[in-house]
């Protein structure tokens, strides 16, 4: 299992996604180009000391990061064509994020194996992606077993 974020636009959600995953065992790969410049400081505050324990690769684009793959990517997104509930996870899925601004381009959006929503009330736009990483990544740990012993 792994998470990916597709040129990611604020240093405190990617601080906050890097102590999840590092807390969880979890890779992070980081699509650039990335809306701040990737340092400590900029991850310091919500990434605290675990940012630095979690297991990072930064690729310089999308065409990097395609080549790489090897298991399957699941875009979360708000135009999800199957609920996170409703979803089968695997222990070598990628669940990929779009950045806070703009998601991802359509391109992106094709290539994925999976788009998985997770289901809110009507009348809300997204959650913060911090937090869909978090539900996401909970749910396809639970199915997959993965959770850390």
């Amino acid at each position: 299992m792994r998470i990916a974020l597709y040129q990611p636009d604020i240093a405190g959600n990617v601080g906050t996604i890097l102590r999840l995953a590092a807390c969880l065992g979890v890779a992070v790969d980081l699509i650039e180009p990335m809306g701040f410049a990737f340092s400590d400081r900029a991850l310091s505050r919500a990434g605290m000391d675990y940012a630095a324990q979690a297991t990072v690769t930064r690729h310089p684009d999308w065409a990097a990061f395609e080549a790489s793959v090897a298991g399957r990517i699941v875009l979360l997104t708000t135009k999800g064509a199957s609920r996170l509930d409703a979803t089968d996870f695997r222990p070598d899925d990628i669940l990929l994020f779009g950045s806070e601004s703009a998601g991802v381009p359509s391109a992106v959006h094709d290539r994925a194996d999976a788009r998985v929503m997770i289901p809110m009330r009507p009348g809300f736009r997204s959650l913060n992606v911090a937090v869909s990483a978090a539900i996401a990544l909970g749910e396809a740990l639970r199915q997959t077993k993965g959770w850390p012993e």
